[in-house]
């Protein structure tokens, strides 16, 4: 008997191959216009598209300083244009669209716009207003917005096969406030030079939103500080994979050019995307990949360790001196420890559970980190000589992923951080422990 979970899928399913029914037979019209990298508009190629084995939708918030700032580098710009090139090498049967919501020159803002890359060329494309978005700022990282898009996107291109999905902009990972509409997590939309005001989506509402969608192959997070244990088991149940990097990702972002085949590869693509990103940036940047249907085992094991670690620090609060940290958040002239975060999930583990613990922990957790490739210097907005030579980067220590550790309400800013996690689902499962 089917469930309504079922019916409901079976529902959407049946609007996905309606609509590529209408959209796959003559995909563009000489009435389709394309927004082109200067926010001009096109005549976009008559072409005749097949049905795609895989599409994948690039979600480009870049709203911020990553297309505005002092240095005047268009981040986006330069990767659409990657897109672009890499596209070329694609078949017939990949999709490969983008979402692109950006400032233009001299601080003006671009409606934001859904486009199929083919073979280097913007093939057609639709306006949030075309969508059906009736908004007069359209913001990539209004829920509402993000919603109506990857619902557009993933129907009119609805595929045979599976279904990918990059964040591309900012991230602070499980990072966020209180309030929705003003917190931080993922993409930063409206902001500024410094890029530190503006609409975020954090992840909790990220995944309300793909469990509407068809489910994903792959995430990939090209963004900071993502591959937290919080942020992977809070989007277990939408992706099969997800890659990206627990730490501060450089401006430049991923190389689209060699790597975009990686996307539509069937089965190791998750190592030939980290492998292809690691290699542009010389290996100066930890990554991961991570297979979420094991996830659920290592919040069993961490559950099971932590209580042993618990009864060790006796009700205090972890020393984390000299523990792997992937960011850190005070803007002040001199490095001080209360204001380290993100911490490598295993380095702290194999301080603190026991030996017996941390193997079984270890193991599950290996199963889930299905490849890892480490780094011993990244590109960080703060200077590394200063703030992340507090630790050693060894291939033991690194286990790919992150994890949030209590500390003192005293210390830095965990009064705050201590408060916002529990809307984590990861964390209301550990909650009795720490």
């Amino acid at each position: 008997m089917k469930t309504m979970k079922d019916m409901a899928k079976l529902v959407f399913m049946s609007i996905l191959t309606a609509a590529a029914t209408i959209s796959f037979t003559a995909c563009s019209s000489d009435e389709d216009f394309a927004s082109t990298d200067n926010g001009t508009a096109q005549k976009a190629p008559n072409v005749q598209l097949v049905q795609p084995e895989r599409t994948v939708l690039v979600y480009m918030a870049g709203r911020n300083n990553l297309t505005n700032n002092e240095k005047h580098v268009d981040f986006l710009k330069a990767d659409l244009n990657e897109i672009k090139e890499g596209s070329k090498k694609l078949s017939d049967k990949d999709c490969m669209l983008v979402f692109v919501c950006r400032y233009q020159e001299d601080n003006n803002t671009e409606t934001p716009w859904l486009a199929r890359i083919w073979r280097g060329e913007v093939t057609d494309s639709v306006s949030v207003t075309d969508m059906g978005i009736s908004k007069s700022d359209a913001r990539a990282c209004d829920p509402e917005v993000t919603e109506q898009v990857m619902r557009y996107a993933y129907g009119k291109y609805a595929a045979t096969r599976d279904y990918g999905l990059v964040l591309w902009g900012h991230g602070t990972g499980w990072l966020m406030e209180q309030e929705v509409s003003a917190t931080r997590a993922y993409g930063l939309d409206n902001g500024n030079y410094v890029g530190g005001s503006g609409k975020w989506i954090n992840v909790p509402t990220l995944k309300n939103i793909l469990q509407k969608m068809p489910h994903m192959k792959f995430i990939m997070c090209d963004c900071c500080h993502m591959m937290g244990l919080e942020d992977l088991y809070e989007l277990r149940h939408v992706t099969d994979y997800m890659i990206g990097s627990p730490a501060e990702i450089p401006g430049q972002g991923a190389p689209y050019d060699t790597m975009l085949p990686a996307l539509f590869e069937k089965e190791m693509f998750f190592s030939s995307i980290i492998e292809r990103y690691h290699a542009s940036v010389r290996g100066a940047l930890p990554m991961a990949a991570v297979k979420m249907s094991e996830m659920d085992n290592v919040a069993q094991a961490t559950v099971q360790a932590m209580q042993g670690v618990k009864a060790n620090l006796g009700g205090g609060y972890a020393d984390m001196t000299g523990i792997i940290h992937y960011g850190y958040d005070d803007n002040g002239s001199e490095h001080l420890d209360a204001h380290n975060f993100y911490y490598d999930a295993g380095d702290f583990m194999s301080r603190y559970a026991s030996a017996a613990d941390y193997q079984v922990w270890n193991e599950a957790l290996a199963k889930a980190v299905v490849m890892k490739r480490i780094g011993y210097k990244w590109d960080t907005i703060k200077k590394w000589d200063k703030f992340y030579t507090d630790f050693e980067m060894t291939e033991e220590k690194f286990h790919g992923v992150s994890m949030f550790v209590p500390q003192s309400p005293t210390t830095g800013n965990y009064k705050r951080y201590n408060n916002d996690i529990n809307q984590m689902e990861w964390f209301k499962l550990l909650a009795p422990d720490f």
